[in-house]
C-alpha cells in the first residue's frame, strides 16, 4: 500500500472519522510499529511535515531515519539509460533499492522545479522511488500534490462542521516568490470528495490550476463575490500554471483582509503555513479567533499517523 495522492483515499468521511479517533488516543497503537523503520527523505525544506510525520511514526512505536537529501545525499540521476558523466553521482535504481533495505516505509518530500511542466507533472522524484523501491512510499509533498496536508484540512473542517451545508472557498493570494500548485491541487481533489459542502475557487483570470484537476469545480474571478456567505476561507498562493512557474500577478487587492472576511458567514480562516503575513493575509485575520491555522498544523500529526497506521496494518494482512 502506497499513499501518493488524495485519490488513494477510498472514503474521505471514514478516514476523517478514523483520524479523529486517533487524535483522542494517539498512543493506542504504540506497538503497531515496533521494530519498523520510517525513512524520511527531504529534497526540500520542511517544518510541519517533518515534525508531524516523525511524531506520528513515534506515536506508532516506529524508528525514524531522517535525511536531508539535497545537502547530505549524492546527486541522483532519474533517467533510464543515462550516461552519468556529468553532475549526478548515483542512479535512483541503486538509491531506492538501498533505502528499501534500511526502511519499511519511505516518505518523500520533493517540490516542483517550476521550470519544466512535463517533468513536474511526471513526478520525477517520487515516481523514481515508486518504480525502484521495494517498500511502501508515502508522499510528504510532491511536485503536484500534498495529500497529507489536505487530509489534515478535512479533519480540521470536520471539527468545525456547520449545521448547514457549508460553503468552502479556496482563494489565491499574492506572494513574492513563485510557489507550486501542490497544496491547492490536493485541496481541490479533497473537496471534490466532500459530499455535503459547496466549493468555490477564486483567483485572478489566467491563474487557473490544471484543468484535469479542477474539472467542473466552480471558479469565480470576483474574490468578493466568492467570499459572500462562505463558512471556510482557505488562502494559498500558486504560480501561473499556463505560463508555467511565472509570477504574472502580484495584486495586493487579493490579500485576505478583515473587510473581506466580513463578507463571509463568520468564516474560519485556513492556511497550510508558512504564511507571509500582510501579503497573503493581514495580521488582523490570522490572529483572530476565527483563524484555525494552528489547529490545521496540529492535525498534520493525525493525518500522517492514519496513513502510516493503514500501511502498517496492510502489511500484516
Amino acid at each position: 500500500m502506497n499513499f501518493l495522492s488524495i485519490q488513494d483515499i477510498d472514503s474521505l468521511d471514514k478516514w476523517v472519522k478514523q483520524a479523529l479517533k486517533i487524535k483522542k488516543n494517539p498512543l493506542k497503537k504504540k506497538k503497531l510499529g515496533k521494530n519498523k523503520t520510517l525513512g524520511m527523505l527531504f529534497f526540500n525544506s520542511s517544518l510541519r511535515t517533518r515534525l508531524s510525520t516523525q511524531k506520528a511514526a513515534m506515536n506508532l512505536g516506529m524508528n525514524v531515519i531522517v535525511m536531508n537529501f539535497n545537502s547530505e545525499g549524492w546527486t541522483l540521476e532519474f533517467e533510464d539509460g543515462a550516461v552519468m558523466n556529468q553532475g549526478s553521482s548515483e542512479h535512483i535504481k541503486e538509491a531506492a533499492a538501498v533505502v528499501s533495505q534500511y526502511c519499511d516505509i519511505i516518505a518523500i518530500r520533493a517540490f516542483a522545479g517550476l521550470v519544466d511542466k512535463e517533468k513536474d507533472n511526471a513526478e520525477t522524484v517520487i515516481s523514481g522511488f515508486m518504480k525502484y523501491a521495494s517498500v511502501p512510499v508515502v508522499n510528504m509533498e510532491s511536485a503536484t500534490g500534498h495529500p497529507m496536508q489536505s487530509l489534515a484540512d478535512a479533519i480540521t473542517m470536520a471539527e468545525h462542521k456547520t449545521k448547514h451545508r457549508a460553503k468552502v472557498v479556496l482563494t489565491w493570494a499574492p506572494h513574492p516568490r513563485a510557489l507550486p500548485q501542490a497544496v491547492p491541487n490536493s485541496f481541490v481533489e479533497m473537496m471534490q470528495k466532500q459530499k455535503d459542502m459547496d466549493f468555490v475557487i477564486t483567483h485572478p483570470e489566467g491563474y487557473e490550476l490544471n484543468p484535469e484537476i479542477t474539472k467542473d469545480s466552480v471558479i469565480e474571478y470576483d474574490q468578493n463575490k466568492a467570499f459572500e456567505n462562505a463558512d471556510f476561507i482557505y488562502a494559498k498562493n500558486w504560480s501561473n500554471y499556463k505560463e508555467y512557474g511565472k509570477i504574472t500577478n502580484t495584486d495586493p487587492n487579493w490579500t485576505v483582509t478583515a473587510e473581506k472576511m466580513a463578507l463571509t458567514n463568520n468564516a474560519k480562516f485556513m492556511h497550510c503555513l508558512p504564511v507571509r503575513r500582510n501579503v497573503i493575509v493581514t495580521d488582523e485575520v490570522i490572529d483572530s479567533e476565527n483563524s484555525v491555522v494552528i489547529e490545521q498544523a496540529n492535525n498534520r500529526t493525525y493525518s500522517a499517523q492514519l496513513v502510516l497506521q493503514k500501511i502498517l496494518e496492510n502489511g500484516k494482512k
